[in-house]
């Protein structure tokens, strides 16, 4: 599965909320997000352009893995594994074993929004700021995707610099 996504940060949340909701996008559910980063011992993900982490969202606990990010026509596009678990710290003393190491935490006032077959998201992110992410998942064609993609930004205002950087990088960034 390919994931193509795009970022921004925005300053202006509630008017592309109400846009979403006038194309006829649902809200799904509001969460706290809190994710834990990993660092595995035989590699540097920093270097590698990975990601592993730990995410609990309202009760559900998913394990996910990143692979290197690529771009096609300004949207970020890259493997991704989800996995649901039953206990974030059972999963973490695990990977702690197994000699993983914890790196950061992210945490996330998260709204989902669902659009055809677009996932939306607006974000207010602890440190960071307020930001949308409009994301498709394909097993094939990135670029209609990444097409798709502009498009549904365009419509709902969604402008500005695209961050290609995940917000464990943007975090990281800043200390």
């Amino acid at each position: 599965m390919l994931e193509i996504e795009i970022k921004v940060r925005v300053s202006h949340m509630d008017e592309i909320k109400n846009r979403i909701l006038t194309i006829g996008g649902q809200h799904s559910e509001t969460v706290i997000e809190e994710d834990r980063y990993y660092n595995a011992p035989h590699r540097d993900f920093a270097v590698t352009d990975e990601a592993l982490r730990v995410r609990n969202a309202g009760g559900k606990i998913i394990l996910t893995y990143k692979g290197p990010k690529n771009t096609v026509m300004g949207s970020k596009i890259r493997e991704e594994y989800n996995i649901h678990l039953d206990n974030a710290e059972t999963c973490d003393s695990i990977l702690k074993n197994l000699g993983f190491r914890t790196v950061a935490h992210v945490r996330k006032l998260r709204e989902y929004y669902t659009y055809q077959d677009f996932s939306i998201a607006l974000d207010k992110v602890d440190h960071l700021g307020e930001f949308v992410e409009i994301e498709l998942i394909t097993e094939n064609n990135a670029e209609k995707a990444a097409k798709r993609v502009d498009e549904l930004a365009e419509k709902l205002g969604v402008a500005g610099e695209r961050i290609s950087i995940s917000y464990l990088e943007l975090l990281l960034s800043t200390h």
